[in-house]
């Protein structure tokens, strides 16, 4: 199997505090990987490196066995909000990273279409985005990150401001959205079901420095729910190697507030 991404002893500090530690991790192309750990450990600093955002650490990001040196078309992030104009409509917002590109105006409306149909939002091309929900926001957000084809999607808890409802239809769109594009998919997460449920792998991280901890190969059929009794079982695994480093973190935030 070709390696997408190669992550490879990746540490950071900032200034006296050690965030990650030694971390290194092979993505296959088209694989869906989640991480997971405890909140402050390290999991969005890790994605940013992948990103090229963050350039202090040591260790090599490579992906397609070229190195990571800065931000580039090949990785596109998706953050916790979708960063869309709201001036502009959702056909004109997917169409934006195309438009820069200089693509001719055909083809990128023609690409941007069909991105909006595979996140169901053709009904809503047209639509401000003041006038969507939270979860149409998001699709319209990944609908834009495919527009522009890149070979790996970085997702920094994409979900984690929606409604559980919301939450659980994203989860249906986003696998079918995996199975017809094939792209590979960096998900970041502290939801231990939703990380199971997507994920074809789970890397769970320890707190700080974060270290991999173990990982989880979730070989079940897809499409998943959340509730899937089978998953349960995933879930309860990766929550029992999660219950020692939540405790550190919470230990730690508690010495914090004491402290100020």
């Amino acid at each position: 199997m070709k390696r997408a991404l190669q992550i490879k002893e990746i540490s950071k500090h900032y200034s006296d505090l050690h965030t990650l530690n030694n971390i290194s991790i092979d993505v296959d192309d088209g694989e869906f990987l989640t991480i997971v750990g405890p909140s402050g450990c390290g999991k969005s600093t890790l994605l940013n490196i992948v990103a090229g955002l963050d350039k202090s650490y040591t260790g090599n990001v490579l992906v397609n066995g070229q190195p990571v040196e800065s931000t580039g078309p090949d990785r596109i992030v998706i953050f916790q909000e979708g960063a869309l104009f709201p001036w502009l409509t959702v056909l004109e917002n997917v169409e934006f990273g195309l438009r820069v590109a200089s693509i001719p105006k055909d083809k990128r409306r023609a690409t941007a279409l069909r991105y909006i149909d595979m996140v169901q939002l053709s009904r809503f091309a047209d639509a401000y985005i003041y006038q969507l929900s939270g979860g149409m926001k998001q699709r319209a957000a990944i609908a834009r990150a495919l527009a522009l084809e890149p070979k790996i999607l970085l997702m920094d808890e994409p979900f984690a401001s929606l409604d559980a409802l919301t939450r659980t239809k994203l989860y249906s769109q986003l696998q079918q959205i995996h199975q017809n594009t094939k792209k590979t998919i960096l998900f970041i997460t502290h939801d231990i079901r939703e990380a199971a449920c997507l994920g074809d792998r789970v890397i769970v991280l320890s707190y700080r420095p974060a270290r991999i901890k173990k990982e989880f190969i979730v070989d079940l059929p897809r499409e998943r729910r959340i509730d899937d009794p089978d998953l349960q079982i995933v879930v309860r695994a990766i929550l029992e190697e999660l219950k020692e480093e939540v405790r550190l973190a919470a230990r730690d935030r508690v010495r914090t507030e004491a402290y100020w």
